[in-house]
């Protein structure tokens, strides 16, 4: 059966060092069943000089001058009629250069051989409406990546349509090819549908854009070992000593790699990948924790992540080749439910967003998340080097500190809370507070989000005779990514006469969403003008199979939403427009242009990142570009974010059914000039500090006694 590999040139089968590079080579040798196929911005000339590479594998097809040029790898001649037909109405370069030389941001690349493209440099900055709509007129399409190259192509040309139109030529179906990248340009192939890898150290707007997209893999090495992994997972190819003997079985745990003694273990319950049944696959968003640690490895962080597998599903107990090294500890479906499901969700978290009324405590179910608990504790002493650094994350593993001070004291073990930390007469009401207390002392570090959570935590914690260093970390989001992602995109038409308010959130109490729509239909009681003219959006995508703490909002939730749209609708108009399903990160800033205001109304909240990639988004997008003024951020005075966002954000409190609606109602009447001067300080509060960095700077600190540190 033939095999096809799409592959990028320079960042993907040319990066990496060279044991990669020649441990690919003599993969594809050993499979000649593997077609490669070459995509690449490169010219003909400079495509034979990395022919003269030994470590280079020899293609069969080229698609070259990002995707203008196709030629049989066999001589390098043109294959028509298909160039032909993909470079149909092209203008030429003259003509081209001649109506864009009114555009001083634009370099021409000179001393690059270009065939049926015409390639600049361009900053960020000089990326305009005009820009796009000169090419454009002319009857071209256009590319733009790595911040920096702007490609002039004919209409119909691309890396992914020249891959569609040879793969039509050729009869290769989708399931059988796999192409590779690391940058913006190679955006066309990874939307044809076909099996797809991102090597490490790509371009965060390709991860932004391909966020949530199935059969894709997020290498963890980069260039041609990050091919190599993404081979080795479709079963295309073997491993050198499998392929002279019978082939081996997939890693298990105990098997991989991980399960080596490590300097730095991280505890985290949720894997960066999940498990959908039949692959593993990515989250939908490049921000939160998971992304970042992904984030943090791919950068060099060394280490092993040690997490839960819930279910009954042998295959998923794979190692995924691509991603953070992974020690996977599997939980049947009963002990998931009982820790998760059961212990965290409704026992502990109810204290945390402070609704101690909501908690409901079962033995059954503290058992298990003891047991859990135990494994972990257990896993990680296991994979610790001695004196090795753990960093724990959340109240899912919090007895854990205590089992590892007793098996291994050697350790550095310090613990990020990404959620609030409750008061410490909420907290010292729960059943169990003296156990968490004792394990929680055991902490060489404690991380937060604000100042309030950290001063919570201490005064839970006091009058123990041990007490770990605090420090207040906020998390940020990847701004590059998501400004990438927003110059990408066309923002979506804001009506002139409507307001589009916007809510992004699970489905959970915590997010008051119940309390949003009964805010509503009180402000179109108040105010009929806004009748048919105001929109909320709630896009609340429902919480995982068998997770049943928040049943009865989801149905009080239904009700509200059908009866207030009931009351209220019009003709062509309904004031409420529930979407409960997850969207595709790119969908997600799509919604963050188009909206008028932004209403997050936590009763608890950790931070809120949803909050932050609104404010990125909203400032990434240069005011020419704009239908409207800026986006308005109405903000829960009660969510992490708001310690650092502070007034220039509209501040709420969802716990105020008046409150809400009042402040509601004065986004909607902000005007041009204030909504744009409140955005641009929440864009220089909203800072530039990198997520991996970010975590970078706290492992560092949970293994360094100073408190300065």
């Amino acid at each position: 059966m033939s095999r096809i590999l799409v592959t990028d040139l320079d960042g993907t089968l040319l990066g990496g060092g060279p044991a990669d590079r020649g441990r690919l080579r003599d993969a594809l040798a050993r499979h000649p069943e593997v077609t490669v196929v070459f995509a690449t911005g490169r010219g003909r000339s400079s495509i034979l000089d990395v022919l003269r590479d030994p470590l280079v594998p020899a293609p069969r097809w080229v698609i070259a001058d990002v995707g203008a040029t196709v030629l049989d790898g066999a001589d390098l001649s043109t294959v028509e009629p298909l160039q032909e037909q993909l470079r149909a109405g092209w203008p030429g370069p003259d003509r081209v250069r001649a109506a864009l030389r009114r555009f001083p941001g634009l370099g021409y690349q000179r001393g690059v051989v270009q065939d049926g493209r015409c390639s600049y440099h361009l900053a960020p900055e000089h990326l305009t409406a005009g820009l796009t709509e000169a090419v454009e007129a002319l009857g071209c399409g256009w590319t733009y990546s790595a911040d920096r190259y702007f490609d002039v192509l004919p209409a119909a040309a691309s890396k992914g349509g020249a891959l569609r139109a040879l793969a039509a030529k050729q009869g290769w179906p989708d399931e059988e090819i796999l192409v590779a990248g690391d940058s913006l340009n190679d955006l066309s192939l990874f939307r044809l549908g076909t099996h797809g890898v991102i090597v490490a150290g790509a371009e965060p707007a390709l991860l932004a854009a391909t966020a949530g997209t199935p059969l894709i893999h997020r290498a963890h090495r980069r260039g041609a070992g990050g091919i190599l992994a993404a081979l080795r997972a479709l079963g295309w190819v073997t491993p050198a000593r499998a392929h002279v003997q019978a082939r081996t079985p997939a890693r298990t745990p105990a098997q991989d790699p991980a399960a080596q003694r490590h300097s730095l273990v991280i505890g985290y319950h949720r894997p960066p990948l999940r498990w959908t049944g039949g692959s593993w696959r990515p989250p939908t968003s490049p921000n939160g924790i998971l992304p970042t640690l992904t984030s943090a490895f791919g950068d060099g962080l060394p280490g092993v992540w040690v997490t839960a597998l819930p279910g009954e599903h042998p295959e998923a107990g794979r190692v995924p080749p691509a991603g953070p090294p992974l020690s996977l500890v599997p939980l049947t479906t009963a002990e998931w439910t009982g820790y998760f499901h059961r212990a965290c969700k409704e026992t502990l978290w109810p204290a945390l967003m402070s609704e101690p009324d909501r908690s409901v405590f079962d033995d059954r179910a503290w058992a298990a998340y003891r047991s859990v608990n135990a494994r972990f504790a257990e896993r990680i002493g296991a994979l610790a080097a001695p004196g090795a650094t753990v960093w724990l994350h959340d109240y899912n593993l919090w007895l854990v500190p205590g089992l590892l001070r007793t098996a291994r004291p050697d350790l550095h073990t310090g613990l990020f809370h990404h959620t609030p930390f409750p008061p410490p007469d909420i907290f010292a009401a729960l059943p169990v507070a003296a156990e968490l207390r004792s394990s929680l002392a055991h902490l060489d570090w404690a991380g937060f989000h604000t100042a309030r959570f950290a001063e919570h935590f201490r005064q839970a914690l006091a009058g123990l005779p041990r007490a770990p260093r605090v420090q207040v970390r906020p998390l940020g989001v990847d701004r590059p990514a998501i400004e990438a992602l927003v110059r990408a995109r066309t923002p979506p038409p804001r009506s002139p006469a409507g307001h589009l308010v916007l809510a992004v959130e699970r489905l959970d109490y915590a997010k008051a969403p119940v309390q949003k729509v009964e805010a509503v239909a009180r402000l179109l009681a108040q105010r009929p003008d806004l009748r048919g003219r105001l929109t909320f959006r709630l896009v609340c995508p429902p919480p995982e199979p068998g997770l049943t703490a928040y049943d009865s909002t989801r149905a009080l939730l239904e009700r509200r939403v059908a009866e207030v749209n009931e009351a209220w609708q019009q003709a062509d108009w309904r004031p409420v427009d529930y979407l409960p399903r997850s969207l595709s990160f790119a969908e997600v800033v799509d919604e963050y242009l188009a909206a008028d205001v932004l209403w997050v109304t936590s009763l608890q909240d950790g931070m809120n990142l949803t909050a932050k990639e609104f404010i990125a988004a909203q400032a990434a997008l240069p005011s020419s570009r704009r239908t409207r003024g800026a986006g308005v951020l109405v903000l829960s005075r009660h969510a992490g974010a708001a310690a650092e966002l502070g007034d220039a954000a509209l501040l709420t409190d969802p716990r105020s059914p008046d409150d809400l609606t009042t402040v509601l109602a004065e986004a909607l009447a902000l005007g041009p000039a204030e909504r744009g001067a409140r955005m641009h300080r929440l864009a220089t509060l909203l800072g530039h500090e990198r997520p991996a960095d970010w975590a970078a700077r706290i492992v560092q600190a949970i293994r360094r006694p100073d408190p300065a540190a």
